[in-house]
């Protein structure tokens, strides 16, 4: 009888201290800080926070006034697929780890804890909105909630989503061009349509992530929230008004779009495959200056589009009070060239492919304003995850936290960031940008470049073989195959 008494009152207890731990921990989820991952594809620091006053941003350059704006931050891969990879695993590439755009992390690092993973086993809620990963179907149990417009519709193609979605994502709204793409799988490479904000992919990632903040509102649970926008990625499809932002007479080409840099190693130029692909675009040679600024138009066009789209969401999280414990990042996953020494699209090793914008607001913190530190997309998760107190992974990130930065925007950040690209691999200073293009059988450096970006951050002349800057070069091939020779040589 004793102990049967005994039996009961532990189990009791037990129960008692379950329900006890759980509110307690209920309790602190409600003080961890939300996430809002605001993710860009292709965008480079072209925003009128940066300082460029010609393009129309207002939303994303007000909240860059509420946060800290990084003004040197880079991608570690100027690869989407790769630079995703790398970022929400916090690693960097390898001569055989995220290599293109159709990486897979549950295949090149099936044992990492992703950034989303890390937050949805310390009790977050997680949902995956647009585009993330690359891949609709990598890293599916990251998430709590999966979706991207139309992937998970019926189709009358039997296609999974991931590939019904590859299929429909150009996402045409002109009859024309709808026939085209549904006949060809190409299309134009911009389009100017009549259309209200939400009919395009990225506007219905809008309303998703909108009826996300409401049903949210209402529960006790932290959230990681994302909002994955396909603009301004290839084709610059935006409603009209917001092409109509811009004076087409006041759009120019970059000063350099019709030489290469000077001594610049002809493997450092992309041919721009990319874009070639798309219908009204040649398959050699440059495009005419009347379809470049076009083109430049049509970029700018979808950058507003998105901005509008960010300030859609950022006044929904104010409405729904959630703006207060909420840490918000606008990022993106590379930059761009806009014909930059003859090249379009990304996929090189320049400074118009390499440098993103990235702000980061915390209401938490009273910083805010704008910091010089050279940082890095790896740097992300170490920085999320101290923010809200979260044990990340040992022996898996190779950034650092930026939560220092932020306590001292004078900071001069990282010593050095690291990029790779294809067989290039770039060591990124404050002062200097030094790539190394090298074999994949030995290890044999090929050719190189350096660029000083001191008084030529437009990067027009390849200087590695001046003798003023031997020792710079000899200091910066010390480091680059010393601290970065994993990366360089695989594992």
């Amino acid at each position: 009888m004793v102990f049967r008494f005994i039996l009961k009152l532990i189990c009791v207890l037990s129960f008692t201290c379950l329900i006890t731990c759980k509110n307690q921990n209920q309790k602190n989820n409600v003080q961890k800080p939300n996430i809002l991952l605001l993710y860009m594809d292709d965008l480079r620091p072209e925003l009128g926070s940066y300082g460029l006053a010609q393009i129309k941003s207002p939303n994303i350059d007000a909240l860059a006034s509420k946060g800290v704006q990084f003004n040197n931050a880079y991608c570690n891969v100027p690869v989407c697929g790769a630079s995703r990879a790398s970022m929400l695993t916090g690693m960097l590439p390898t001569k055989n780890r995220f290599l293109n755009y159709n990486t897979f992390v549950e295949q090149e690092t099936p044992n990492a804890v992703t950034l989303s993973q890390l937050f949805k086993i310390n009790g977050y809620k997680t949902i995956s909105n647009g585009k993330i990963y690359h891949h609709l179907d990598d890293r599916e149990s990251d998430w709590d909630e999966l979706w991207r417009p139309y992937a998970f519709d019926e189709n009358d193609k039997n296609l999974a989503p991931t590939d019904y979605w590859q299929s429909l994502w150009k996402d045409y709204q002109n009859p024309d061009n709808i026939i085209e793409y549904k006949a060809t799988n190409t299309g134009p490479a911009f389009e100017s349509a009549n259309v209200a904000d939400s009919i395009y992919i990225d506007g219905l990632v809008t309303q998703k992530v909108i009826r996300d903040l409401k049903k949210l509102k209402n529960t006790n649970q932290p959230f990681f929230l994302t909002a994955g926008f396909i603009s301004p990625h290839l084709p610059f499809n935006a409603p009209k008004k917001y092409w109509d932002l811009y004076d087409r007479n006041s759009i120019k080409q970059p000063e350099n779009f019709n030489y290469i840099p000077k001594d610049a190693p002809k493997m450092s130029i992309s041919t721009w495959p990319e874009m070639r692909a798309y219908s009204n675009i040649p398959k050699k040679g440059q495009v005419s200056d009347s379809l470049a600024v076009t083109l430049i138009h049509g970029y700018y066009a979808t950058v507003s589009y998105v901005d509008a789209l960010i300030g859609s969401i950022l006044d929904e999280l104010k409405a729904q009070d959630l703006d207060k414990n909420t840490i918000v990042v606008l990022v993106s996953d590379h930059g761009y060239n806009l014909q930059e020494h003859t090249q379009w699209a990304k996929f090189t090793n320049y400074n118009t492919s390499t440098q993103v914008p990235l702000i980061i607001y915390n209401p938490l913190q009273n910083k805010k304003g704008h910091t010089n530190a050279l940082v890095e997309l790896v740097d992300i998760y170490p920085t999320l995850a101290e923010l809200c107190e979260l044990e990340h992974p040992k022996n898996q990130l190779d950034g650092t936290s930026l939560v220092s930065v932020f306590n001292d925007l004078s900071s001069e950040g990282k010593p050095h960031v690291f990029i790779k690209k294809g067989n290039g691999f770039t060591l990124k200073t404050k002062d200097f940008s030094y790539t190394e293009f090298i074999k994949a059988e030995d290890n044999a450096t090929i050719t190189s470049m350096l660029y000083d970006h001191r008084t030529d951050k437009s990067e027009n002349e390849n200087v590695v073989n001046h003798p003023d800057y031997k020792n710079v070069v000899s200091q910066l091939k010390n480091i680059l195959h010393t601290a970065y020779k994993q990366q360089i040589e695989g594992e």
